[in-house]
């Protein structure tokens, strides 16, 4: 029976894995056809983008919960290195998603917003944050021990 219960959160943990990162794709093109639109067209765009970024933040809350419970029944200790560096990782991935999409999207309609500029830092910020998300998919499956 635990051995049940511990696949099943492994497959939510995968699931939500999968749910984080692969969205993030979806940004770059979307991002580069937002330069010169026309309003409603800027606006179908800049729903996309907020419903990716919701998806990923809400997949992001699943993967921290599952990682959690794999850790309490699963056979790795919180102080396993792979452990500690992803956390780390993760910390900063939140913080990065919330300063990199959130604040700069809702300067997007300001009446003084560069949204080259703004477009710029959506994709920069998109490549880091699927940088950082690979970063964690490595750490996760590979388990290095480095200390």
């Amino acid at each position: 029976m635990k051995s049940e219960i511990y696949g099943i959160i492994v497959f939510l943990h995968v699931l939500s894995a999968v749910l984080s990162i692969g969205p993030l794709t979806i940004l770059m093109p979307v991002i580069k056809r937002l330069h010169g639109v026309e309003a409603g067209i800027e606006q179908a765009y800049l729903s996309v983008i907020k419903v990716v970024i919701r998806i990923v933040m809400h997949a992001g809350h699943v993967l921290v919960v599952s990682g959690v419970l794999l850790l309490i029944f699963g056979p790795y200790p919180w102080t396993t290195s792979w452990v500690i560096l992803t956390l780390a990782v993760l910390l900063v991935s939140g913080v990065f998603l919330s300063k990199g999409f959130t604040i700069v999207l809702r300067r997007f309609h300001k009446p003084d917003a560069d949204k080259t500029d703004i477009l710029k830092r959506l994709m920069t910020t998109s490549w880091v944050y699927l940088g950082l998300m690979l970063l964690m998919l490595w750490l996760m499956v590979q388990k290095p021990m480095i200390w």
